[in-house]
């Protein structure tokens, strides 16, 4: 077994720690849940679209931001703050890479207001008996991609996402256990503060 799929089964795994009958979540808790997500941090598994897997933290602080910092000897992280999406890579020797952060399915989560009740926003809602999957899109920008959401219920818990990109490629982020709350700094997504950290 390789090791993407040791992942996908610790993730099945994870999944069926909730209890078996545990009913299919509607578009309203699963966007209640989002909306009451403030700030959140943890450890994450990325697998990419290539098979390659990288591990990290995680940092969320709705709305608008997140940071996802990989474990060494990867250096590359991820920004999102100020309606901009800024990747770090220090092999290219160069500042980040940036663009909007509306052009990107993650838009939908870390949203003011997550609607998953929205017109054309959703195309998939499926339960496998243990987690619910939603199907998001930008609805007037289906273009862009989408994002795959799975979440168990009792009490609702975002598990894992993929996101799949308007170049056709997928990313599937695997959350661990996520603590809820609690205040994180501005630097931490401060795009501007961490470039000039790197260039030093």
């Amino acid at each position: 077994m390789t090791l993407k799929h040791l992942v996908l089964a610790s993730a099945t795994i994870i999944a069926f720690a909730s209890p078996a009958w545990a009913e299919k979540l509607s578009l309203a808790a699963i966007s209640q849940y989002l909306n009451g997500l403030q700030t959140a941090q943890g450890a994450f598994t990325q697998i990419n679209d290539d098979g390659t897997i990288s591990t990290g933290t995680i940092y969320i602080a709705r709305p608008g931001k997140i940071r996802f910092e990989y474990d060494p000897p990867e250096q590359t992280l991820v920004l999102a703050s100020a309606g901009a999406v800024a990747i770090f890579d220090p092999k290219t020797n160069q500042g980040p890479e940036t663009y909007p952060l509306h052009r990107t399915p993650l838009k939908i989560i870390l949203a003011e207001n997550v609607d998953l009740g929205r017109a054309n926003m959703v195309v998939g809602h499926s339960h496998d008996g243990t987690a619910t999957t939603v199907t998001a899109q930008d609805p007037e920008h289906p273009e862009y991609g989408n994002i795959q959401l799975r979440f168990t219920g009792n009490p609702v818990e975002l598990r894992q996402w993929i996101v799949n990109d308007d170049s056709g490629s997928s990313t599937t982020v695997v959350l661990g256990e996520l603590k809820v709350g609690g205040n994180l700094p501005f630097r931490l997504f401060d795009i501007e503060q961490n470039t000039r950290r790197t260039d030093r």
